[in-house]
C-alpha cells in the first residue's frame, strides 16, 4: 500500500493546458474524488497518474518513488476505465487472470485469488461468461474486480458510464467503496457528478479549467465553499445567488438585495470589515430558504415572492420563485403550501448565508 502526490502537475495539449499547475496528496487508504464539470481536466489526470499520457510539467509519486518515467505496467496502479474497458473474448475467468499471468505469478497463486476476489465481489457464478452475456452493472463488477486482484498500490477509477440507470449505479457506487474497504489503499476516482462524489469521498478535490478550487471533505466543501464556482457546482439544486450591498446600523451588519435584508451573524464581522457599503455576492443554499410560518422563534426578513413552478419529490417540495428579476429555488417541507402562480412568503436563515467578493469571486469569512 502507498499514497499518491501530484507536485506542479501540467499538461499540454499543443496551446490548450488541460491540467494546470496541479498538486494533490492522497494518502494510503484514502478514497479522494476529483470532481468537476466536462473538460475540466479530471480525466486527463487519471491518465498522467496511470502513465498513459505525458506530463508537460510536474512529478507524480507514488509511495515517495517518482513514476515519471516509468511505464503503465511499472507503476503499481490499477486503472478501472468507463467502459469497463474488458476482452470481449475471454470469459470473466480469464479477464481476472490476466494481468496475474502477464506478471507471471504462479498458477496456483493465480487460481487462488482469482477465486477469492470472484466470490469477495459476488462473482463466482460469473466466472465462465464472456462480457457479452453480462450486464452493464456485472461488467462493471468484473472492471472493479479486476483492479482488486492485482492488489495494486493505487487504484483509479474514471467516471461511471453514462448508460447505468438510477439503481445500477447506486450499486456501482456500493462496490466500488466495499473495495475500498477491503484494499485499504489510495484511490483516486474521478466523476462529473457531485452527488455521487459528495455521497462517496473521504476527500474531494474540486476541479474547473484545470485549476484546483478546493480540496476538503464533503461536509467542509458543502458548508463552507472556497469561491462562487464550487459553490454553485457542488449541491443540487444549485446555491442561490444575490447581488447585494453590506450595510452597519446600531452596530449590526447588514446584507441588503433587492428583495431581502439579512443580518450577518457575528463571526462574519471581522472578514467584511472592508466591505462596508460596498457590492458582495449573497450565497444561500435552498433549504436555508424557508417559510416563515413554520418556525416558532422569530422570522429573519421575508420577502412575498411569485411561486413559477412547485416541484414535489417525496420528503421535500422544490419552489422555483422570482425575487425581482432573480430565480430563487427553495427546499421546502413535503407539506408545504406553495401553489405555482401564488406569491409565497420566503425568509432567509441567515446563519447560513455565504459571502463572496464580486471581483475574485473568493468567499469571504473569517
Amino acid at each position: 500500500m502507498a499514497d499518491l502526490r501530484l507536485e506542479r502537475v501540467s499538461k499540454r495539449f499543443g496551446n490548450a493546458l488541460a491540467v494546470n499547475d496541479l498538486t494533490l496528496d492522497i494518502a494510503d487508504g484514502e478514497l479522494l474524488v476529483l470532481v468537476g464539470p466536462s473538460g475540466c481536466g479530471k480525466s486527463t489526470t487519471l491518465r498522467l497518474v496511470a502513465g498513459l499520457e505525458e506530463l508537460s510539467e510536474g512529478a507524480i509519486y507514488i509511495g515517495g518513488r517518482l513514476v515519471n518515467d516509468l511505464p503503465p505496467g511499472e507503476r503499481a496502479v490499477a486503472l478501472v476505465a468507463s467502459s469497463g474497458a474488458l476482452y470481449p473474448h475471454m470469459s470473466v475467468y480469464g479477464n481476472l487472470a490476466f494481468g496475474l499471468k502477464l506478471r507471471h505469478r504462479p498458477s496456483g497463486e493465480i487460481v487462488e485469488r482469482v477465486q477469492r476476489t470472484a466470490l469477495t465481489l459476488g462473482l463466482g457464478a460469473l466466472l465462465q461468461r464472456k462480457p457479452p452475456q453480462l450486464s452493464g452493472g456485472e461488467c462493471q463488477r468484473v472492471a472493479l474486480a479486476r483492479a482488486a486482484v492485482r492488489t495494486p498500490q493505487v487504484v483509479l477509477i474514471d467516471e461511471l458510464p453514462s448508460h447505468l440507470d438510477g439503481p445500477l449505479r447506486v450499486q456501482a457506487r456500493t462496490e466500488i467503496l466495499g473495495l475500498h474497504q477491503r484494499l485499504q489503499t489510495a484511490v483516486l476516482y474521478v466523476t462529473h457528478d457531485q452527488a455521487e462524489a459528495l455521497s462517496m469521498g473521504t476527500r474531494l478535490a474540486v476541479l474547473s479549467d484545470g485549476l484546483l478550487q478546493q480540496v476538503a471533505t464533503p461536509a467542509e466543501i458543502y458548508d463552507h465553499p472556497a469561491n462562487l464556482f464550487v459553490a454553485g457546482f457542488i449541491g443540487s439544486p444549485a446555491m442561490n445567488v444575490f447581488r447585494a450591498e453590506l450595510r452597519t446600523a446600531g452596530g449590526m451588519l447588514y446584507a441588503t438585495t433587492d428583495t431581502f435584508t439579512v443580518m450577518l451573524p457575528g463571526e462574519k464581522r471581522a472578514a467584511l470589515a472592508h466591505y462596508q457599503k460596498r457590492a458582495v455576492i449573497l450565497g444561500v443554499r435552498p433549504e436555508d430558504l424557508y417559510e416563515p410560518a413554520t418556525r416558532k422563534e422569530g422570522a429573519d426578513s421575508s420577502a412575498l415572492l411569485p411561486v413559477e413552478v412547485v416541484e414535489r419529490s417525496g420528503g421535500a417540495t422544490y419552489a422555483y420563485l422570482l425575487a425581482g428579476h432573480t430565480a430563487v429555488v427553495a427546499r421546502l417541507d413535503a407539506r408545504t403550501s406553495a401553489t405555482a402562480g401564488r406569491p409565497l412568503e420566503i425568509a432567509i436563515d441567515a446563519s447560513h448565508v455565504h459571502v463572496f467578493d464580486p471581483d475574485t469571486e473568493q468567499a469571504l469569512r473569517a
